[in-house]
């Protein structure tokens, strides 16, 4: 492989990422938004208050989009070897 398909590849590997963990992200954004905002009001500043739901956020989005975000991995690592055996 030339270095402007190792490139490419990397590009591609780096779009995929950003495409799978933003849900996560997002998802962890919103809720921490929330609870940050909670946790003011309330002045309650224990920290695991604000970790567990976090922390449930990340398990219930990775049980829906696990599968999804599985076969988009997939396809990737079988067409990467596809261009590096090609």
């Amino acid at each position: 492989m030339n270095s402007e398909a190792i490139s490419q590849l990397f590009r591609e590997g780096m779009v995929l990422l950003s495409v799978v963990g933003g849900p996560l992200m997002a998802g962890l954004l919103i809720v921490g938004l929330i609870m940050g905002v909670l946790q003011s009001a309330t002045q309650i500043q224990e920290p695991s208050v604000g970790a567990a739901p976090r922390i449930a956020t990340v398990v219930i989005l990775a049980v829906f989009l696990g599968p999804w975000m599985v076969e988009r991995l997939a396809k990737f690592l079988q067409m990467s070897m596809e261009r590096m055996a090609g």
